[in-house]
């Protein structure tokens, strides 16, 4: 049995989100990864600017996050439609993709053309990759939308990071086999991240690959049809990444390896769940 106080309803048709606007600081976080590149290129002679976003977004903010303590401001439930169709936050989640598009694109420009000691392009790549996992977990919000324009968004912006398959594994996939054995992005009992990662990286293309398989039979076109959403957003990053590799070099590529990776493996480490 459960009751609903008064006064609880008096809450949740009062509620105000106390952070509206200081969730729209989200969108310029991206371009904290060109502040050493940046400083670089305006004369810094100082290392330590490639590594101070580092410092700051892994030891500064969860410094912040531990002294600040649990939020407990999270909307009631019956808040949550009207949240949703709040046109705002959708603005700030398409806000956020330029932003990205940018800093990835400036920094791996940047490191394909300058020659740095290795343990600051580490650093810059690092950062990078893992401002694009950032990215990705921005699309696997999008591809939740029941929208066309907020999935097709998020379906494109993987392929920033040459991930075009997630959004399609992810909601068609895992989302119905969810930590049974037919899931390879649900980590087994005791697995490592690492073990985990070399199992579910590629399980989880072969996987939506076989689902858009088997929806272009189901509509009878062609698997290398357009309207195959693999193909759509392969085609975008094979021409993203054969355009940066074209224009400047095969010093390109190790960027683009290094950074696709550590993308991928922070949506890997953010998405992580265990099964029974």
């Amino acid at each position: 049995m459960s009751a609903v106080m008064p006064n609880a309803i008096a809450d949740e048709a009062g509620y105000r989100d106390r952070k509206r606007y200081a969730w729209f600081l989200s969108v310029f976080a991206p371009v904290a990864v060109i502040v050493g590149p940046m400083a670089h290129l305006l004369g810094a002679t100082s290392q330590l600017w490639f590594f101070a976003p580092l410092a700051f977004y892994y030891l500064i903010v969860p410094l912040i996050d531990a002294f600040l303590g649990e939020d407990l401001s999270n909307p009631p439930e019956s808040a949550v439609p009207a949240l949703e169709a709040d046109p705002y936050y959708r603005l700030i989640n398409y806000a956020v993709v330029p932003f990205l598009w940018f800093g990835m694109l400036f920094n791996c420009i940047f490191l394909a053309t300058y020659e740095l000691p290795w343990y600051s392009w580490l650093a810059t790549a690092v950062l990078t990759g893992s401002m694009l996992g950032v990215g990705l977990n921005l699309s696997h919000e999008l591809g939740h939308k029941k929208d066309w324009l907020g999935r097709k968004v998020g379906l494109f912006n993987t392929a920033l990071g040459g991930y075009g398959h997630f959004s399609i594994e992810h909601n068609r996939g895992h989302h119905r086999h969810v930590a049974t054995p037919e899931d390879p992005a649900s980590s087994q009992m005791g697995e490592s991240i690492y073990r985990f990662m070399f199992r579910e990286l590629p399980g989880a293309f072969f996987r939506a690959w076989d689902l858009e398989a088997e929806r272009m039979q189901r509509q009878g076109r062609s698997i290398w049809s357009l309207d195959n959403e693999i193909v759509q957003a392969g085609l975008v990053t094979l021409a993203l990444y054969g355009g940066l590799i074209a224009l400047f070099g095969p010093a390109m590529v190790p960027v683009l390896l290094l950074v696709a990776f550590w993308g991928a493996f922070q949506l890997l480490h953010r998405t992580l769940r265990p099964s029974a």
